[in-house]
């Protein structure tokens, strides 16, 4: 009897021990931390790009009037340089689109303060040197998006005083051309989200005729089709979520994407990660700055990496880091 009561208390002892050295997650550090502020003007809606270890910012909007200047992030300098030549060579925009493909940059489509563009052009950075490429052949629209994969540059979605768009187009590079592809399925929206883990593209959430939508989509080039996954709004006993928002801010790290920021109906701070393996969401630390919309996201080796935005009349110049806690 002595035995078991000594083996009980033996127990107890280790769970109490284990239980005094589990770190509670306040206790983790930071996963977003201040970085270098972005150097040029505060502003929201802007473009961008990364190139060889480099992400380019180009155009926007400060709140009176947009933009056109090009400057670019270099990490191992932890600082912003603008390229003075190299001013955006279009009409000054905002909620334009890029892309990368074959080490070079492309920018096109958005808003200028009076007409929406379909307007398109190439960035070098060997010589600093913009070219105009091919118009998009799609209607002119804002609030699309972006991404190339399998060798050409994808634009679709997005807005005009028309009406929401739901069309999807490819670039090639090659040959300077356009062509039409598979549209995206459901609903015709603007200001969705996308990133891009390894080959594969995912499309979510954004807003149509006021409705903030809930739909994820990932696409396959090769195929010219869409793969439907679970919806970015969850409610079980033990997993809820909800991502419905536009204008959010994404970045990828290693075989993960997250997203950040963004609106739907009330500014958000919360932070997501995708895991693709699982088809399934698990949120991180909320974002550190001051809650934003129509922000930049992009990623740098192991960390993510926002700056700009809006919240309501306010535009922003600061960055934060994210490296996420395991």
């Amino acid at each position: 009897m002595l035995k078991k009561l000594l083996n009980i208390s033996l127990i107890a002892l280790l769970l109490l021990a284990a239980s005094g050295c589990k770190k509670d997650k306040k206790d983790d550090p930071d996963e977003w931390v201040a970085g270098s502020d972005f150097e040029g003007i505060a502003r929201s809606a802007a473009a961008s790009f990364t190139l060889n270890g480099r992400t380019y910012i180009v155009g926007g909007f400060d709140g009176e009037k947009r933009l056109s200047d090009l400057w670019y992030y270099d990490s191992s300098k932890r600082n912003w340089f603008r390229i003075v030549e190299a001013d955006f060579p279009g009409k000054a925009r905002n909620y334009a689109v890029a892309f990368a493909l074959n080490g070079k940059g492309y920018v096109g489509t958005g808003a200028d303060g009076t007409d929406a563009r379909r307007d398109f052009y190439e960035f070098d950075p060997a010589t600093n040197k913009w070219k105009a490429i091919a118009d998009f052949p799609g209607e002119a629209r804002y609030g699309a998006i972006a991404f190339s994969t399998n060798g050409k540059g994808y634009v679709g979605s997005g807005t005009n005083t028309q009406g929401d768009l739901k069309d999807f187009f490819s670039y090639s590079a090659e040959t300077n051309t356009w062509k039409q592809v598979m549209s995206l399925p459901g609903t015709k929206r603007a200001n969705a989200f996308t990133f891009t883990i390894g080959d594969r593209p995912y499309i979510g959430a954004g807003r149509s005729n006021g409705i903030y939508l809930t739909d994820f989509w990932r696409y396959d080039a090769k195929a010219d089709d869409w793969v439907k996954l679970k919806d970015l709004n969850r409610n079980e006993d033990d997993y809820k979520y909800n991502l419905k928002r536009e204008y959010a801010a994404t970045f990828v790290i290693g075989d993960k994407g997250y997203i950040t920021g963004g609106s739907n109906g009330q500014v958000l701070g919360t932070t997501w990660r995708y895991d693709p393996n699982i088809d399934a969401w698990k949120e991180y630390q909320a974002f550190k700055g001051t809650v934003r919309e129509a922000a930049i996201g992009f990623s740098l080796g192991d960390k993510g990496y926002v700056t700009t935005g809006r919240n309501g009349s306010l535009r922003f110049d600061d960055m934060w880091i994210f490296t996420p806690n395991k």
